[in-house]
């Protein structure tokens, strides 16, 4: 682990017991200010899109300052570095491979916006040279690459947060801390959903060269090698099995997460899924733009459910978690949540509510989810306590969601041992839980 002027021996108890460890310093914040010395450096690896989103809330605070910046595409690295010059009078350092900003002794962490494809190999290097990290969602493009990130976080004692960041959101966390006040009464089934209504069809385009100052091969990275197309770079990739989930890991992570937090679960025993390109069949995404999924828990049942070009999903939302209980309904989004109580019948007739009924609770004016989960990364950067959406945390979402689509894929019912964390009798799911990359990349060792 490389030490820098921010690294020093701090455990004297080990250092005692002839065993010192390597441990970063909390960085101080002063109420006047932050002095050079003090600030926190970051990098960014992959800075187009949510890697210079997270950037951006991180340098809202004041001991934060951008010191690298990496992007396969010159043309982005170089937006990307006038726009940080802009916000902070400061000129980072400029990288088009990511294992030379991993060098930079002056970086504390770095900031991973890279295609799902590449954050196990990006995260686990970052946390073996010391770094702590913040992460896009989802964890992973895989189970097993998951599996590795958690290991990476604990070998390395390594700060992760994972940008799930409704776990930051106060009305998320009041919504969930009703949910296990036991009112609700017994919960039996959750509802989860997302309905796009702004991700249109891809239209189809012929393969082409690679744009001028693109690193096509490095962007592949351990993805298979294929000719470059568009429609798979940026934004859009999300719709390629090669490189990501789809909107139920785009979008997945985020809603089921919340279902995992307020039932206090983590993994169903069995997973099935219907769905496809029903919305559109002839457009370019592979990943389906219609999908149902059905979690049996040990106690309780998970429906999800994703469309795209519809806004309009359960209880008129585009976007939700609706915990179901013998008592009433709890709905919540990132607009707020509220109580939907059931009626107590005499004789068939209505005569009581069930629990007791309350105004809706809208989230906070002015509040930015992305902001409050930011923070909370560089307070525990300077505590060393754990975030509030850890690599353990993100693991258990991307997981859930990549089997709701090893579900759809496979075409099965498929039962999981979440123990050992593969599939019962069924080659062609447990093919599905771990990568294959392409060399030279190798999936990780932990």
């Amino acid at each position: 682990m490389p030490v820098t002027r921010r690294r020093f021996l701090t455990d004297s108890t080990a250092a005692a017991a002839g065993a010192a460890s390597m441990l970063p310093t909390a960085v101080r914040t002063r109420a006047q200010g932050v002095s050079p010395s003090d600030k926190i450096v970051v990098g960014v690896i992959g800075c187009n899109g949510m890697g210079f989103s997270n950037l951006r809330s991180l340098l809202r605070m004041d001991e934060v300052e951008c010191g690298a910046l990496c992007d396969v595409d010159a043309g982005v690295l170089e937006r990307r570095r006038r726009d940080v010059e802009e916000m902070t009078s400061v000129t980072p350092k400029v990288y088009g491979d990511y294992r030379a900003l991993l060098e930079n002794p002056d970086l504390d962490a770095v900031v991973i916006g890279t295609p799902d494809h590449w954050h196990c190999l990006q995260m686990v290097e970052a946390c073996e040279a010391g770094k702590d990290v913040y992460c896009e969602k989802p964890l992973a493009n895989s189970v097993e690459e998951s599996r590795l990130m958690v290991a990476a976080a604990k070998r390395y004692d390594r700060i992760v947060q994972i940008g799930q960041w409704q776990r930051s959101g106060p009305h998320w966390a009041e919504a969930i801390d009703f949910v296990h006040s036991g009112k609700l009464g017994r919960i039996r089934t959750v509802r989860a959903w997302a309905y796009m209504n702004w991700l249109p069809p891809v239209p189809n385009v012929p393969d082409e060269p690679a744009p001028q100052g693109v690193d096509y091969d490095m962007w592949l990275g351990p993805a298979p090698k294929r000719p470059f197309n568009r429609n798979r770079f940026h934004f859009n990739f999300r719709w390629y099995w090669d490189y990501a989930g789809g909107l139920m890991t785009d979008w997945g992570v985020h809603i089921i997460d919340i279902v995992l937090w307020g039932m206090q679960a983590t993994a169903p025993n069995s997973i099935a899924a219907s769905g496809g390109k029903l919305a559109y069949p002839d457009d370019a995404q592979e990943t389906p733009d219609t999908l149902t999924a059905l979690y049996e828990f040990d106690d309780f049942l998970m429906v999800w459910e994703q469309a795209t070009m519809i806004e309009l999903g359960p209880f008129q939302r585009s976007h939700g978690v609706a915990f179901v209980g013998n008592n009433g309904t709890l709905v919540v989004d990132r607009q707020g949540w509220e109580i939907f109580p059931e009626e107590k019948l005499e004789n068939r007739r209505p005569v009581a509510w069930r629990m007791e009924t309350r105004p809706p609770v809208a989230a906070a004016a002015g509040q930015r989810g992305l902001d409050q989960h930011t923070a909370n990364f560089v307070d525990c950067m300077k505590t060393r306590r754990q975030p509030v959406c850890n690599a353990e945390v993100g693991s258990l979402a991307a997981v859930n969601a990549h089997l709701g689509n090893i579900a759809f894929r496979t075409g099965a019912k498929v039962h999981w041992d979440g123990a050992h964390m593969t599939f019962k009798d069924n080659d062609a799911a447990n093919a599905l839980v771990k990568p294959q990359y392409d060399g030279p990349w190798k999936l990780p060792r932990v």
